[in-house]
């Protein structure tokens, strides 16, 4: 057998393999996002977390997969949707929404890097070590602030010394 009937036996063998057989692509990384809310309040911060990952060169659906989980408020499915996410082998996840969700990402995982948002303190819910080093496979960014509120009327005392009143105003439905 000389070269160009080698060369035509191998071509005819791959025209003859199906089109997705030669065609396979890479699998896209895969992005798990995690959410004890509903999709439709929320669509204005998937659109920024979408963008976000744009501005760092990612974009769903070319370079990235996102598979979206949400909890619908009913927070005992959690566990249960992180759990998915974590069989799907999402490179990382995204936890948001409440502390809940972050806390059901760090029980189905210990491997995968999970980046949270939380209204509470980390550290006392157990999901990091130390603001300063967290640990572990989680990172992310808290919202919790009652504890600076102290620090805020010691700043306020500072710069106006002389105040003797200092009124405050909260939602009472949020407290």
């Amino acid at each position: 057998m000389n070269r160009r009937d080698i060369l035509l036996t191998t071509f005819g063998v791959v025209a003859a393999l199906p089109a997705s057989t030669r065609a396979q692509q890479p699998a896209l990384p895969l992005i798990g996002f995690l959410s004890g809310a509903s999709a439709a309040p929320f669509a204005h911060l998937v659109a920024a977390f979408r963008q976000g990952l744009g501005d760092s060169g990612f974009v769903e659906g070319q370079n990235v997969a996102i598979e979206y989980r949400w909890a619908e408020g009913r927070y005992e499915r959690l566990p249960e949707l992180a759990n998915d996410l974590v069989r799907r082998q999402v490179a990382v996840m995204v936890a948001t929404g409440n502390d809940r969700a972050a806390l059901a990402a760090q029980a189905a995982s210990a491997t995968i890097p999970i980046v949270f948002s939380a209204g509470g303190d980390p550290v006392a819910n157990g999901l990091v070590v130390s603001l300063g080093r967290p640990g572990a496979n989680l990172t992310g960014i808290s919202l919790f602030t009652g504890v600076l509120e102290p620090k805020r009327l010691s700043l306020l005392r500072e710069a106006l010394p002389a105040a003797t009143r200092i009124a405050l105003l909260v939602n009472s439905g949020s407290v």
